[in-house]
């Protein structure tokens, strides 16, 4: 007999120590993830050729990136972006919103308690059955003070792989801010160039009107002392107008470029003003690195990897329904029938208990979950390598863009010294008598065309070294991204700053 006593103990703690491992140990089911693969980068970009890259020491863009122009008003306009734009506030406001679900999902690592506190006062009634009860027509109070502990073991993972999924979805969002911040810096520079260049070609057609100006005046001059036709006159005149129309016209879009720049600030359009400011420097160089680096410098790609992340730990959490949900219940407290003994040795009361609960029928519920969550899956890394694909294709155009427009420019400049010294070659030979007037608006609409042409092309070479930084990724880098975005981690933007 006493065998069998110490072999039933022997046996309740074996089992009471495997429900404990139960309860606090487990497997994680679902896929481990994998990076998905990508098409391998080539050494070089294509569109890159044999155009000149920067020097040595600055093979990285830094993170205030638009510093590289040497721009003090652009720096001024940038710098209020982190403040005061809108967007940006809406994606850090987004990225607090993936923080807190993160750490909503990480409770269920720790048990429930609640507690609670309670009084009645009950009387029994007196024809209550049985008759004659002791109990009938008795008038008693209950006060009792409950707690109340649940908590979920997971040993199969569900939690863990839900904490995961929510992590990572949360470091989607931090690179999600890190683009929008990389966009609005970017948005901003084109606008503030685009404007640049408006400045350039108005004072270009002020001076023009200026020229034609005196022009017209050598005209009616030569109409009066009877060399010239009044048709001659009226040219020149056309001429004048046309070119005040242009310059005037020039304005149209120049404010909308203001108004632009005034709201990625946060500034009333009404209110705000850009000082003119033509475009005469040429953009800097690039840095532009290798292939291979874009994965790394692009928060976009970071963004879309992630997800690919959070929607492989959901898979697992598909997975961990086809198992039981093991859960360990505790209750206690007081309770007494006098408010004075109510915390009394006596008046305690306790239950502690595991439980297991499985599925056994669902019609498919199961497995529709988890077709679903594959098939996410499958979206995200599609998505992801599209991404990728597109990142290669931003890079490759604004590197063509920037290398060809600078051949251009030179091409044009050239162009430009050889209508000025055609209209020359035309004014000189009018004024001696020997052409027409019609020789000399030919070339002036020549040399103005080339002209405008010129400033236009500094202008996109402004704009396509911009997109070109915003393709790079702005000198983003995904060790940026915080690590554990629950607690702690910096906030990733172009500078990597808080």
């Amino acid at each position: 007999m006493r065998f069998f006593r110490s072999m039933n103990v022997d046996l309740r703690a074996g089992g009471l120590a495997v429900t404990i491992s139960l309860l606090f140990t487990g497997c994680v089911v679902g896929p481990k993830y994998q990076r998905p693969t990508v098409p391998d980068p080539p050494p070089a970009y294509k569109e890159a050729g044999d155009w000149k890259t920067a020097q040595p020491s600055d093979q990285k863009l830094g993170g205030n990136w638009w510093e590289t122009f040497q721009d003090p008003q652009l720096n001024a306009l940038e710098q209020q972006i982190n403040v005061s734009n809108q967007n940006l506030k809406a994606a850090a406001a987004q990225f607090q919103q993936a923080r807190a679900l993160l750490r909503y999902s990480r409770a269920d690592y720790y048990p429930t308690v609640t507690a609670g506190l309670s009084a009645t006062r009950t009387r029994v009634s007196n024809n209550r059955p049985p008759p004659n009860s002791v109990f009938n027509g008795v008038t008693d109070n209950d006060f009792t003070m409950p707690f109340d502990l649940s908590y979920e073991a997971d040993v199969w993972g569900r939690v863990r792989r839900t904490v995961e999924s929510y992590r990572e979805q949360a470091q989607a969002s931090a690179a999600d801010l890190a683009t929008v911040n990389l966009s609005m810096h970017a948005d901003l520079a084109v606008f503030y160039f685009e404007a640049r260049s408006l400045d350039a070609e108005e004072q270009l057609l002020n001076s023009t009107v200026t020229q034609y100006e005196q022009a017209l005046e050598l005209t009616e001059s030569r109409f009066t002392g009877g060399i010239a036709s009044e048709v001659e006159v009226q040219q020149a005149r056309t001429q004048l107008e046309t070119t005040r129309a242009q310059a005037v016209d020039v304005g149209v879009l120049r404010a909308q470029y203001e108004h632009a720049v005034a709201t990625l600030i946060g500034q009333s359009a009404s209110t705000f003003h850009l000082p003119p400011l033509p475009l005469t420097t040429p953009p800097p160089a690039i840095p532009f690195g290798v292939p291979s680096e874009l994965l790394e410098r692009r928060p976009d790609i970071a963004a879309a990897e992630r997800r690919v992340a959070a929607a492989n730990a959901q898979i697992g959490v598909a997975k961990a329904a086809y198992y039981p949900q093991i859960s360990l219940g505790a209750s206690g407290g007081f309770e007494s029938s006098a408010i004075t003994t109510l915390l009394s040795g006596p008046s305690v009361l306790w239950s502690v208990g595991p439980s297991a609960l499985m599925t056994v029928f669902d019609a498919g519920r199961r497995r529709a979950a988890s077709d679903q969550a594959i098939a996410a899956h499958d979206f995200e890394v599609a998505s992801y390598r599209q991404t990728v694909l597109t990142g290669f294709q931003q890079v490759e155009d604004n590197l063509a863009a920037v290398r060809v427009l600078e051949q251009e420019a030179k091409v044009q400049e050239q162009a430009v010294v050889a209508a000025e010294r055609s209209l020359d070659l035309s004014t000189t030979r009018y004024k001696g008598g020997v052409t027409s007037y019609l020789e000399v608006i030919t070339a002036q609409s020549a040399a103005l065309t080339d002209e405008v042409t010129a400033v236009n092309i500094l202008g996109r070479r402004m704009v396509a070294t911009v997109q070109l930084i915003q393709a790079l990724g702005g000198g983003w880098d995904s060790s940026s991204l915080p690590q554990r975005p629950e607690c702690c981690g910096r906030l990733v933007s172009a500078k990597g700053g808080d």
